[in-house]
């Protein structure tokens, strides 16, 4: 097994998660299976400033049924300090380029550049939608515009009330299950990217489950650990996001763990992420893992093209599962 995340006294003058008391860790079995059968991946630090203050995190994969997953790890209450007042996703949002909202979902799905929390869903008509993870609601504001009946959830208490001063919305403080929210209250369940940040998966999909009418449908977005860059980068690949993501998906991992919460999954669908890429690139030369072809990908025009590699080899940085709650 990997050392335990060793912790370091950080240099004077770093931020509040530096400067943070000792991090509470907690050892896990298998999110999935359930079983303690974890094989060492990799060891990796924070990418976040600040850099280099002595925390490394250790990514194993069960030797059961193939999940990769953080562990140890920060437990439930410790967690918050890895994320920094500035979290991207946790912004304040700004007006959207009218060419990104206007593109259709399903173009999106087909492999073009990735904004999928900007469309529409693959759906016609509008219903009840709860989207998980809602940071400060530029989505639930577009659905909402479209006619949706919006609801989100997210932890972050400041996130959740941009959503509700900026935009007016409906948005709770919180996971699931979630003491407001009531059995069969909604047709449609969206995790951009935040089904990854969360400790119990299986458990808060089977609530997903529990939330959704018969024939209701969830659809999820993560990075993809099977993919091309993550090959190409490793440690330094802007999927991995250590430690906020604690699950790793691949697409038959995915595929599993939401038929364990009794879902009908639809075939994982692929999108290109050149910006994914050449983030990963300056990251790599950063971490002192720079060659030839770290340095072609900081370059748009290259980053593009090998996004579209990846799309074609089904081996991009994201992945999409579309499924459906049975009737």
């Amino acid at each position: 097994m990997m050392n335990r995340p060793s912790l370091a006294t950080p240099p004077a003058g770093e931020d509040a998660r530096a400067s943070a008391p000792a991090v509470a860790w907690e050892e896990t079995p298998c999110p999935l299976c359930g079983t303690d059968a974890g094989a060492p991946v990799l060891e990796a630090p924070d990418p976040l400033p600040p850099v280099g203050t002595g925390l490394v995190f250790a990514v194993v994969r069960c030797a059961c049924c193939g999940l990769t997953y953080t562990n140890p790890r920060p437990s439930e209450r410790a967690i918050g300090r890895f994320y920094p007042a500035d979290y991207q996703p946790h912004r304040r949002p700004g007006v959207a380029r009218r060419s990104r909202r206007s593109r259709p979902f399903w173009a999106r799905l087909s492999g073009r550049p990735c904004a999928e929390r900007r469309g529409v869903l693959p759906w016609p008509g509008t219903g009840r939608l709860l989207d998980f993870g809602c940071g400060a609601g530029s989505y639930l504001k577009t659905m909402a515009d479209q006619g949706w009946d919006v609801t989100g959830v997210d932890a972050s208490t400041d996130a959740v009330e941009q959503a509700r001063e900026q935009f007016g919305l409906t948005a709770l403080v919180g996971s699931l299950p979630h003491a407001d929210l009531r059995p069969g209250s909604f047709d449609v369940i969206t995790m951009w990217h935040s089904l990854e940040h969360v400790h119990r998966p299986l458990e808060l999909l089977r609530e997903a489950f529990r939330l959704l009418v018969p024939g209701g449908k969830l659809i999820i977005a993560t990075p993809n650990i099977a993919s091309l860059p993550y090959r190409v980068f490793g440690r330094s690949w802007f999927g991995l996001d250590l430690p906020r993501h604690l699950t790793h998906f691949t697409p038959p991992t995915m595929t599993a763990m939401v038929q364990a919460a009794g879902f009908r999954a639809e075939p994982i669908r692929h999108l290109r992420h050149s910006d994914w890429l050449r983030t990963s690139a300056r990251r790599a030369e950063r971490d002192g893992r720079g060659g030839l072809l770290t340095k072609v990908l900081r370059w748009k025009p290259v980053a593009r093209l090998a996004g579209w590699v990846c799309y074609a080899a089904s081996a991009s940085d994201c992945i999409v599962c579309v499924a459906e709650r049975p009737a």
